[in-house]
């Protein structure tokens, strides 16, 4: 039995490792289209925590806005051309999804820190989205570019 499951799996896994990446790079891509399209319709669930950790700005304003810069990260990842600069943006954007944890700690934990809230579940999801984008960052690398003789967006 635990030879039939092995070998199976690692058909499976030789079949993963080419396609995986990519895999990857699309649902990164579709989670910050989504969330993107909802902030600038004005339909996000989000948009009270934004709200309430960017309160110096107009959220009318500020959260369609950031929806804009999700979407163009999320159509950034569909582009292997803009996915040097898109990560970059990403990974910023991934940084400043933190600051509620700090800012709102009581939205964020019921108990604090090992007892994190739904709000704070939400944040803190955001390790994956950010390990999601280191390892389509190390694939689409300075090799994968110069061994298909593409150029990036950034020259």
């Amino acid at each position: 039995m635990k030879c039939i499951f092995n070998t199976y799996y690692f058909l499976f896994s030789k079949k993963m490792e080419k396609h995986s990446v990519n895999f990857l790079r699309i649902a990164l891509a579709i989670v910050y289209s989504w969330f993107g399209i909802l902030k600038i319709f004005g339909l996000s669930p989000a948009a009270e925590l934004v709200e309430k950790t960017v309160y110096w700005f107009k959220p009318e304003i500020f959260i369609p806005i950031l929806g804009l810069c999700e979407l163009i990260i999320g159509l950034g990842l569909l582009i292997k051309r803009y996915i040097p600069m898109t990560v970059v943006l990403l990974l910023l954007h991934m940084a400043v999804t933190f600051f509620p944890i700090f800012i709102l700690q009581k939205v964020c934990f019921d108990i604090f820190p090992y007892s994190p809230s739904l709000v704070g579940q939400y944040i803190i999801k955001n390790l994956v989205l950010i390990s999601g984008a280191l390892v389509v960052a190390a694939k689409y690398n300075e090799k994968y570019y110069s061994d298909r003789k593409l150029k990036t967006a950034i020259v």
